[in-house]
């Protein structure tokens, strides 16, 4: 059964996932950082939505769907259209090439997501692993 992209269940899913993988672990084991994952309006997604994951030193300490962005005050925030995660999640977009063309917005410190490349494929390739059911 999937589970539809962007809900809690995805993101508690995906942190399963990742701390379930030993190539995650290996790849960001001097990572730490934490993110605020949005998703734009896009078809039938009318209001952003926004996941947050606590990643450091190749676990993922916490995931969640957040409500209220005041929440937490991650180190790093993407954000990008229900189609270019997507295509990220379904590996037709690499994530570094899709920061370098903008398909995917940072806001934080691009250096070092540069120094942790292996570590962000690695972290899409723990989404391969979900079974996702993406918007229209």
């Amino acid at each position: 059964m999937n589970i539809p992209f962007g809900s809690d269940e995805w993101i508690k899913t995906l942190m399963v996932k990742v701390n379930e993988s030993e190539a995650y672990r290996s790849a960001a084991k001097t990572w730490e950082g934490d993110f605020y994952f949005i998703v734009e309006p896009e078809g039938s997604v009318t209001e952003p939505i926004v996941m947050y994951m606590d990643l450091w030193h190749g676990d993922c300490r916490d995931a969640f769907i957040v409500e209220d962005e005041s929440v937490k005050n991650p180190e790093f925030r993407i954000n990008a259209s229900v189609s270019a995660w997507k295509q990220v999640i379904t590996k037709q977009l690499d994530p570094i090439q899709a920061l370098m063309t903008r398909r995917l917005k940072l806001k934080g410190n691009m250096m070092k997501i540069m120094r942790a490349v292996k570590a962000a494929q690695e972290l899409v390739n723990c989404c391969t692993q979900v079974p996702t059911e993406f918007p229209a």
